[in-house]
């Protein structure tokens, strides 16, 4: 989720010893009013790096505080650091505060934070750095190892685009979160995603020691609709909107039924190989071995959108492939040409279901609603990029 602070300039300091973390005595100046008191929350040896720091003021208002990125509350009474501290590490924060008179009061505080027993990190992302993808396209990120404590770790994620599309992030297991938008991205945009994990608590004794920044790029909208009724597929590409003859699974076998709902492109080949599920020679097998050509792939299982391997008859008439979406080679070699990876494919009047697909890694993120979306969240929320 992403959040935003108004942070200071900061300077952090490597240091040994501790000193008390509070300031404040009656004053003889004016009409005896007292100075601001400080008190700032961390000191010792052995203070939490997800608990962080915080710095509170009385009598007065606080002016600065360095040591760590934080922010201040609106009356500028107190002082909180945006993320969580480096595991193993000395600081030292020192602030300062005026009385209403303008009388100055500074304290400072020296500690060490706990070592992490274990650690977790980013083990990967997708996209990829500086790719440029489609509007569907969430951030997938997977963990170096399970996550328990999920809202601690949602907290440190962020993301931030340049159109400000909502979005929200949902657990798909304790070790991969992902972040979807609650409509399709704004296109041809900069996306930005930082893991803020540094002293994050993921689980008992297991914190991040280090943060991982990932951006790429929002291309052309390219949405698509298959309808497996009217044997056509109308491709709407940044408005300009084209429609080619196509035939869907002709559902002799489930395996052969094109899956209904809205799939994400994820990858394309100039040729690929196709083969039958079935073995060849059993019962009801329609065993075939097929060298099809500008195939883009939409699911794990193996559905493409890819050009015809001839039987050009069937197309706008009958639905009589082995799953995939067919289409001419004018419309394969346009679609071919404009895909990108996250772009929406979305297959209509089908009675096989996308989201019922048993693929644990299928891309099945626009099957679910975005009440469905935001339930996986740990923190039940959406917010803006």
């Amino acid at each position: 989720m992403k959040i935003r602070y108004a942070a200071m300039a900061v300077v952090l300091a490597l240091v040994t010893g501790c000193s008390s973390g509070q300031a404040g005595s009656p004053g003889r100046a004016g009409a005896d009013v007292a100075d601001a008191t400080v008190r700032i929350s961390a000191s010792g040896q052995k203070v939490r790096p997800d608990q962080g720091v915080t710095v509170t003021a009385s009598g007065g208002t606080l002016q600065a505080v360095t040591g760590a990125i934080g922010r201040f509350s609106a009356d500028r009474t107190s002082w909180r650091t945006t993320w969580a501290l480096k595991p193993g590490s000395a600081y030292k924060v020192t602030a300062t505060a005026k009385n209403v008179r303008g009388k100055v009061s500074t304290v400072s505080s020296t500690f060490r934070t706990e070592r992490a027993p274990r650690t977790v990190g980013i083990a990967s992302v997708t996209p990829a750095a500086g790719e440029k993808v489609g509007v569907g396209m969430p951030v997938i990120v997977d963990f170096t190892g399970p996550v328990a404590d999920r809202a601690n770790v949602e907290k440190a994620l962020e993301v931030t685009s340049g159109k400000g599309d909502e979005g929200a992030w949902s657990w798909i297991s304790d070790r991969r979160v992902v972040y979807r938008t609650r409509k399709y991205w704004h296109p041809h945009q900069k996306i930005a995603f930082t893991a803020h994990l540094t002293g994050v608590r993921a689980a008992k004794d297991t914190y991040g020691v280090r943060d991982f920044t990932r951006s790429f790029t929002i291309g052309a909208s390219n949405v698509t609709v298959a309808n497996a009724k009217t044997h056509s597929m109308t491709v709407d590409h940044d408005g300009t909107v084209k429609r080619f003859k196509i035939s869907t699974g002709a559902g002799t076998r489930a395996d052969t039924i094109t899956t209904n709902g809205i799939h994400l492109t994820r990858e394309k080949r100039p040729v690929v190989t196709m083969t039958a599920t079935c073995t060849k020679g059993s019962p009801g097998c329609d065993y075939y071995q097929e060298r099809v050509e500008l195939a883009v792939r939409i699911t794990v299982g193996g559905e493409y959108v890819h050009k015809s391997v001839g039987e050009y008859y069937y197309l706008g008439r009958q639905n009589a492939s082995h799953g995939c979406v067919r289409t001419s080679p004018a419309g394969a070699r346009y679609f071919y040409d404009i895909s990108q990876r996250g772009d929406i494919v979305d297959v209509t009047h089908t009675t096989r279901r996308f989201a019922d697909e048993p693929y644990a890694d299928d891309w099945k993120f626009w099957t679910r609603s975005w009440t469905q979306w935001l339930a996986g969240s740990a923190l039940r929320g959406g917010s803006r990029a």
